[in-house]
């Protein structure tokens, strides 16, 4: 088994820019390059997705939405990899990447859609090039190599993210993609969040290595970087998207952070994990952090830090009101984006449902 952490607590092998507490660091390879404006959008951010993200936990609570899959510890790795892809990049999320979501326009009602049960998605995913959420473990990783293998293809400078679990990357479809990803130099970035339980079976037991270093079996850097530093997962995850829109090709980044909420609404993480370690990871807080040294390094102030929180709580209520309001679908619905195209089958099930009269009921 392998061991992330020293008995002091400070990690061994993670690419970090800014400490615990708040204090910027230095690193050979990489450089922080966000001024004070950008570092504080950025804690803007995590703070208003970390507030919509317990709104939805809220509304599932009251029967609202029928699941969700808090985000809650993981924003620093989410907004900072999400913050450094350019607007013609494209990103292939799972099912808890609403920060993601967030930094790419995606408005956040749309975002529960899908756990509403209104919507097989949620949004167009070429509005915002951002795909739909995948609830199948690393079946968007072999979606987001194909794109990349189409724009390499089309001679495009696009860069191609997507992004997993340390529970997907135990998936078939992760090797797989890895594979073809390594063989055709395909523009495309794997970004692992290690929040190091796949439901509840630690990292521990899936792997007798660090994630990362998989990638070198494959022919492609991996890097690991304090999932819970927002400056070293903006950086780490830039370099690695130049890499792939100039043909570098693929590299894997292992974001090492930590689920503080359940894995989704249906699960109790009391059972299989301590109380004392998720203690611990509240003091490794990512917005906390980034507060630290916004205080410390830019002099922002207590009424800058207060506009946000009022913000995020106003978005929240406007989220609750917008999710609330969603009405139901004519069930005839569900057969239009099935294909691209008109097929036999689908009219048929069309078809028989009107003349079962099924739509009525299932309204």
């Amino acid at each position: 088994m392998y061991s992330t952490s020293r008995g002091d607590g400070v990690f061994d092998d993670l690419i970090s820019l800014l400490s615990p507490e708040g204090e910027l660091l230095s690193h050979p390879d990489y450089v922080n390059s966000l001024d004070a404006n950008a570092l504080f959008g950025m804690y803007r951010d995590m703070v208003i997705v970390r507030r919509l993200c317990n709104e939805a936990t809220t509304l599932q609570r009251q029967g609202a939405l029928a699941l969700w899959a808090p985000s809650l510890g993981q924003e620093a790795a989410q907004i900072g990899a999400g913050r450094a892809l350019l607007p013609s990049d494209f990103s292939f999320p799972s099912y808890r990447e609403h920060g993601v979501a967030w930094c790419r326009g995606v408005p956040p009602a749309d975002m529960l859609r899908l756990f509403r049960t209104v919507s097989a998605g949620g949004w167009n995913p070429y509005a915002y090039n951002h795909a739909l959420p995948t609830i199948v473990l690393a079946n968007q990783m072999l979606h987001a190599v194909g794109y990349a293998m189409g724009v390499q293809r089309d001679a495009a400078t696009t860069a191609v993210v997507t992004f997993f679990g340390d529970g997907a990357s135990s998936q078939g479809d992760a090797l797989e993609s890895f594979v073809w990803a390594s063989s055709f130099n395909a523009p495309v970035v794997f970004f692992c969040q290690n929040n190091q339980f796949g439901i509840s079976t630690p990292v521990s037991t899936q792997s007798r290595v660090p994630l990362a270093e998989r990638a070198k079996g494959f022919g492609f850097p991996g890097v690991r970087v304090d999932g819970n530093d927002v400056v070293a997962v903006y950086e780490v995850t830039r370099k690695a998207l130049e890499r792939a829109r100039s043909g570098g090709g693929p590299t894997m980044i292992e974001a090492y952070t930590y689920r503080m909420g359940a894995h989704t609404t249906s699960d109790d993480p009391t059972r299989y994990r301590r109380q004392t370690d998720v203690e611990l990871w509240k003091h490794r807080d990512p917005i906390e952090r980034v507060k630290a040294v916004l205080t410390r390094e830019y002099d922002f102030h207590r009424a800058a830090f207060d506009a946000v929180d009022t913000e995020a709580e106003s978005l929240a209520m406007d989220l609750r009101r917008d999710v609330l309001a969603m009405e139901r679908p004519d069930p005839i619905t569900m057969f239009d984006h099935v294909y691209a195209e008109p097929h036999p089958l689908i009219d048929e099930g069309r078809r028989d449902l009107r003349e079962l009269g099924l739509t009525e009921v299932l309204s």
